[in-house]
């Protein structure tokens, strides 16, 4: 007789259909980004203009850690504080987006380019965003305190994307 395997403790294992995942990446170009910056009256440094090229770059989320790993080379003496710094100055100014990952760590990564309400689907192991289609939102027919106004609300759903999945199996 066949053994099954149990995936009950396998996290890329699903039986569901993703019919409703879309592919996501940041349509920015760097010029246009750094157009946007320059247009908000936005101070421009060296190094502010490093992260971001570095952000635009990898176009996932990237600890701050990883951030300085990366620009050592080119600025030999920048701290830690001031690349946390300059990353909360951005995202202030909502040109990045920050999101705490289940070991508590931040990480960031440019803001989305869209003018719609959305919300994601990030993979933990290499920092990816998929875009989730529809509001979960909606499904959940909250009925909110009383006297309690909703201003807005952030979905994310963590896992492993189908990449890091297939690199797992294939190890």
């Amino acid at each position: 007789m066949p053994h099954e395997h149990d995936h009950s403790h396998d996290p890329c294992h699903h039986d569901h259909s993703h019919d409703h995942i879309h592919t996501h990446s940041v349509p920015n170009t760097k010029d246009k980004f750094l157009d946007r910056l320059k247009e908000q009256g936005f101070k421009l440094t060296g190094k502010r203009r490093s992260i971001v090229e570095i952000l635009l770059e990898e176009d996932r989320y990237i600890s701050a850690k990883d951030l300085l790993e990366r620009l050592k080379a080119q600025f030999p003496r920048l701290s830690f504080d001031t690349v946390y710094r300059n990353l909360h100055l951005l995202k202030e100014e909502r040109l990045i987006e920050e999101s705490v990952f289940g070991d508590g760590g931040s990480k960031f990564r440019i803001a989305c380019d869209t003018n719609h309400h959305h919300h994601h689907f990030i993979c933990t192991v290499c920092g990816k965003t998929q875009l989730v289609a529809g509001c979960p939102m909606d499904a959940l027919q909250l009925e909110a305190p009383t006297g309690f106004h909703i201003e807005t609300h952030r979905f994310e759903i963590f896992g492993h994307c189908a990449n890091c999945c297939q690199s797992a199996s294939a190890r």
